[in-house]
């Protein structure tokens, strides 16, 4: 396996583990009765959180493996160029890039058919951690599709445990595509699994639903995770008001107003701009549950998240879609 370098890191990394892959997203043709075509975008949900926040000035390092192809080479490349730290992203022949095609309807929602398994990322194990893969790291973030089989499961946990242990808040959104688990194989233990392992933990609807169907109810699903590190829990709905739950609190906060035209990435937006804002905030694991009590800035934090994910929205593609922090700015203000 080799190795991708990149700049030094600085203090206070938000570090992302798990799935780079490649959508292809589908075009219809401009001339009728020809067949349409497929562009090339690089994404993957943690990669995703990963250039979201380096596009917004934050420092962000992946963590993962491509294959030795040209996907993975177009993947790499493209965190590179976005600013993510790639110094611990590996490289294998044993195994493939993963591969997504995406198809959009009229309201820019899209549905996924993935070529994964096999795939590069699955191999990734907990040896191939490198001792500072979670150096001055401040955030560590996760999502489910790095738990589809047990052997990526089991290293995805160790590395929650591992950035416990380094002092890092650790992040996990849900993130569910039930078509990346094995056929007649119940999820939910081994989702729960992890999220009890996480203190921030983002869901859409329709996830936190799922939760509450295999857990009793929605306040038997908070009350759930409660019993785990958890101490705040974000629910996002499209365009509908973010929910937000802690231990001792629960409120909403509405989302701006675009024109969408294609929702891959949007969620992935959304953590990185949250990330990213509780990195500018000084907010570390160890402070985190008084963040949450302090008003304005949670709020705040949240309005900034929501509005990278509903800029993210209004482009194509997962890494291309990720807004600067100009533009985040300026939609916050024109929507104030």
């Amino acid at each position: 396996m080799s190795v991708v370098l990149s700049a030094e890191p600085r203090n206070g990394a938000i570090v992302c583990f798990g799935e780079a892959l490649i959508d292809f997203l589908a075009r219809p043709s401009s001339v009728a009765g020809e067949p349409r075509h497929f562009v090339e975008y690089a994404g993957g949900a943690p990669a995703n959180v990963a250039v979201a926040a380096a596009r917004l000035g934050g420092n962000a390092r992946f963590v993962g493996m491509l294959g030795e192809d040209m996907f993975g080479d177009f993947i790499a490349g493209q965190l590179q160029d976005y600013g993510v730290d790639t110094r611990h992203l590996l490289r294998t022949a044993e195994a493939k890039t993963a591969l997504a095609f995406v198809s959009l309807d009229g309201d820019g929602e899209r549905s996924f058919s993935f070529y994964r398994p096999p795939a590069a990322d699955l191999l990734f194990r907990d040896s191939d951690f490198s001792g500072d893969s979670f150096a001055e790291a401040g955030v560590f973030h996760v999502c489910s599709n790095s738990l589809t089989e047990e052997s990526i499961a089991a290293t995805t946990l160790a590395g929650m445990r591992r950035a416990r242990m380094a002092g890092a808040l650790v992040s996990m959104d849900m993130n569910l595509r039930p078509s990346l688990w094995p056929a007649g194989f119940d999820p939910a233990p081994r989702l729960l699994s992890a999220l009890l392992e996480a203190d921030l933990i983002k869901l859409c609807g329709s996830e936190f639903e799922f939760l509450a169907r295999h857990l009793g109810g929605e306040e038997a699903a908070l009350q759930r995770l409660w019993h785990g590190y958890a101490t705040c829990v974000l629910i996002t709905d499209g365009a509908t008001p973010i929910r937000w739950h802690t231990r001792t609190r629960q409120g909403e906060v509405p989302t701006f107003r675009v024109a969408p035209s294609d929702t891959t990435g949007a969620g992935d937006a959304f953590v990185g701009g949250l990330l990213h804002r509780l990195s500018t905030l000084g907010v570390n694991a160890a402070g985190f549950t008084d963040f949450l009590e302090r008003e304005a800035d949670f709020i705040g934090a949240l309005r900034y998240a929501a509005a990278a994910g509903a800029l993210a929205t209004t482009r194509h593609g997962a890494f291309a879609a990720m807004p600067s922090a100009a533009d985040v700015e300026r939609l916050m203000q024109e929507q104030s």
